[in-house]
């Protein structure tokens, strides 16, 4: 019951607090762009939001989404997929928890970049490619449960866009263009479906639904 309580919270408040650093920390430099500068760069070495969102952001929101996949671990113990699943979802934890462990370089990119700039970035590869795979798989699992079967359309949907947005982030790399906002897109899909996933089972028993 614990496990529950703290793994549905854990994927509630994880959305919630990644939208809430990234939008407090872009305030809090003057002249950053949501648009064209990556959700990274609030967390890059030197600048002044780096510790609130390597320390407030990045660590906590990614042991967050490790909590939860151990929950739906256990609670869909019964689909090898669910649990494959849940595995997924937990690597995109300990990927964001990564990111936040290596800080990337000013600008988050450049042909010279450190070792904790290489880390970052392989972090922050493996973490959204792991929970877009996550979300599709869901989306198979939730067939086979009567109560969630409604979310099978939007989880597969959800990957969908969270894989289009973050292609289109990966074309427009350049300064300057939209890859900021792509990547927002992106991350922003994928958390609301972490929360919607997590508000469902909220009131419902998953072994049951």
């Amino acid at each position: 019951m614990a496990l529950r309580k703290f793994g549905i919270l854990s994927g509630l408040v994880a959305p919630v607090l990644w939208a809430a650093s990234i939008a407090i920390c872009g305030m809090l430099r003057p002249g950053f762009s949501h648009v064209t500068q990556y959700i990274s760069e609030l967390g890059e070495r030197g600048s002044p939001t780096e510790l609130t969102m390597r320390y407030a952001a990045f660590i906590p929101t990614g042991l967050m989404h490790v909590c939860f996949a151990a929950f739906l671990a256990v609670a869909f113990r019964g689909s090898r997929l669910g649990v494959f699943a849940a595995a997924l979802l937990g690597v995109n934890g300990l990927a964001r928890i990564g990111a936040g462990v290596f800080a990337c370089d000013a600008g988050c990119g450049g042909l010279a970049t450190s070792f904790s700039q290489r880390m970052h970035s392989l972090s922050a590869s493996v973490g959204f490619s792991a929970l877009i795979v996550s979300a599709a798989l869901w989306g198979i699992a939730f067939r086979r449960y009567p109560g969630l079967r409604d979310l099978t359309a939007y989880s597969v949907g959800s990957a969908i866009v969270g894989l289009s947005f973050l292609l289109l982030m990966v074309w427009n790399a350049d300064l300057g263009t939209a890859r900021g906002l792509f990547e927002r897109l992106s991350s922003g899909a994928l958390s609301l479906w972490i929360f919607v996933f997590a508000a469902r089972l909220r009131d419902s028993d998953p072994s049951r639904a």
